[in-house]
Formats: C-alpha cells, structure tokens, sequence
C-alpha cells in the first residue's frame, strides 16, 4: 500500500521526481511504526490475544513476546507473568524455548507510547511492582530501581503466587 502512494506521489512530480525518490521514501510516512525489534512480530493492539490466558493484548506497557523454534513461532503475551508460567508450562513440549536462537521480548512499562516502545530482553531487565492486566503486577524497566527484582527473582515470585 505504501508503495502505491509513493509511486502516484512520484509520477506527480514529473520526471524531476526520480532525483527525489530517496527525499520521498523518506517523507511517505510509511516507517515501521511500533519499533518493532528484528524477527519480532508485530502486536496487533487491541486484537491479539495472550497465548497463556486468552485476554486481548491492550495494556503496551505488560506485553511481552516468545520467537523461536524449527519454525520460528510466535507466542505473544499480556503480563509478564502470562510469559513467566508459560515458559514453565511448556518447556517440556517446546525444548527449544532454552535454546540461545530464541528470542524473548518484554515491552519497557517506561516507553511512552505504541508508536514509541522500547523493548527489552527480559533477562536482562529489572522488574517493579506495578498493576498489571493479570494480577500478576510487574512491569519490565531498564534500568534497577528500588526493590527491583531480576528475571529469575520475577518468575520466582509469579510461580509462587499462583494462577
């Protein structure tokens, strides 16, 4: 669809426009919006469901993703807590979720808007208490803060609670 705007916006500009079609890409406003990481899926907000619980994908700042796999699956999550069990769930029936090829992603709850989202890996980032979509309350973030818990801490405390 892009390509369609952008070929009618440069046969408009007459043959002058072929010295402009880099100066047209660019401004055609057909940029990958979202800021999706390499090999990430797009999250599809208010319509993709979470793998582990079924609810609709809408709170930006608790979702979370899983690629990976002979056929590089996509799994896409709600809460980090959704992503936590569910690693713990299926590492048995998907053995390459330990596999250093996949690919895990948790949103930053820091990034300041759809189009703006920052991306973490989650084992390297530091996890806060906040309310999150599925009771599990926490939130990924960068950088450690006061009372932050790391991946490992995270999961440990999610899987003890229950759900």
């Amino acid at each position: 669809m892009c390509d369609n705007y952008r070929r009618q916006f440069i046969g408009r500009l007459g043959l002058g426009g072929l010295f402009l079609t880099p100066l047209a890409a660019a401004l055609s406003g057909c940029s990958n919006k979202g800021g999706w990481p390499d090999g990430m899926a797009e999250i599809k907000w208010d319509r993709d469901t979470c793998v582990r619980c079924s609810m609709v994908i809408s709170d930006r700042r608790f979702a979370g993703e899983i690629r990976g796999g002979p056929d590089n699956t996509v799994f896409k999550f709600d809460d980090p807590g959704c992503l936590a069990f569910w690693l713990k769930e299926k590492a048995e029936k998907y053995p390459w979720l330990a596999e250093p090829a996949t690919r895990i992603w948790i949103a930053d709850f820091n990034s300041k808007s759809r189009e703006e989202m920052i991306w973490l890996d989650p084992k390297r980032a530091q996890f806060i208490t906040k309310t999150s979509p599925m009771g599990y309350n926490f939130a990924a973030v960068s950088m450690p803060m006061p009372g932050s818990l790391d991946f490992t801490d995270m999961r440990q405390h999610t899987l003890a609670k229950g759900k």
